[in-house]
Formats: structure tokens, C-alpha cells, sequence
């Protein structure tokens, strides 16, 4: 068994690490970093992840790694979860989120970094075990999202100051 401190180790990759701070803290409250990205093709299509947790349709999203940068992190999520690489459009929101219970009992309040980003490369497949299924919906015909993450749509389509 690794004997390095969980905050010395990547927590989002290692299970164990979850574990052993949960065994410190129980199902308290954690405050935890997280992105959120929109990414766009280039017929302004939207990328959505059918979570393999609850089998439904979402926003990429994801916890940043220690030390790591939202728009990094952002970039790396949707990655991970689709196999597309992209690049940061520009910044949605920034947003402490109401505390969420996981079916486990644990209790998290997500402080999240929005973004909308646009793709730069096909292909897009499910590409870890967070995801069933990855599809790309025209804004008229998304499937069933969270109230949230249909806002950070809309917010995307709107004209940016700047």
C-alpha cells in the first residue's frame, strides 16, 4: 500500500485515495473543484456523455486534479470522457453549486469552472467508464438534461462582450 498522504496523490485516479479520505471524514460535506465544459462542433452541435452512473445525458464534466488549471482540466475531462481534443472558446461561469448527495451518502458542493469550447478533432466515442454512450445534438434537439446544464447551453449561444 501506497504510504504517501492522499493530498500528495491524485485522488481523481485512485480510488484508494477517495477511500482513505472518506474513512477520515465520513459522508461530511467536501468542497471539491470541478469543470464544466460546453464544446461545440462546427455546426455548433453540442457534445453530451450519457453517464454511465445514472444513464443520463450531461454536459462533460469532471474534479480537477491537484494543482491543475480549470481550462486545463476542462480540456483534459473532455478528453478523457470522448476522445476529442478541443480548445477553450472562452469562460461561462463561475459557480459554488447547492450541496449534492451521491447515491452513496456522500455530500459534495462543487465549486465549477464553465466553459465553452470548440472542437478540434472527430471521432468522439465513449472513452472511459464515466460515460455509456457520447452523441452530438443540435441545440433543437437535445435529449433531457439537467436544468443546469441546459442554462450553461444557452449561455454558450449568447453574444459575449468582448
Amino acid at each position: 500500500m501506497n504510504s504517501s498522504p492522499a493530498s500528495a496523490r491524485n485522488w481523481t485516479d485512485d480510488p484508494a485515495v477517495r477511500t482513505e479520505l472518506r474513512a477520515k471524514i465520513g459522508h461530511a460535506p467536501l468542497a471539491l473543484p470541478g469543470v464544466t465544459a460546453v464544446v461545440l462542433d462546427e455546426t455548433d452541435r453540442i457534445l453530451l456523455v450519457r453517464r454511465s452512473d445514472s444513464g443520463k445525458w450531461a454536459l462533460v464534466t469532471g474534479c480537477l486534479e491537484p494543482g491543475e488549471q480549470p481550462e486545463t482540466g476542462a480540456l483534459r475531462e473532455i478528453e478523457e470522457e470522448t476522445a476529442i481534443l478541443a480548445r477553450v472558446d472562452r469562460l461561462l461561469e463561475v459557480s459554488a453549486l447547492p450541496l449534492l448527495v451521491c447515491p452513496n451518502g456522500d455530500q459534495v458542493y462543487w465549486f465549477d469552472v464553465t466553459y465553452r469550447c470548440r472542437a478540434q478533432s472527430a471521432g468522439a466515442r465513449v472513452n472511459d467508464d464515466e460515460s455509456i454512450d457520447v452523441g452530438w445534438f443540435a441545440v433543437d434537439e437535445l435529449p433531457d438534461v439537467p436544468e443546469r446544464h441546459l442554462a450553461m447551453i444557452k449561455m454558450s449561444f449568447a453574444t459575449s462582450s468582448g
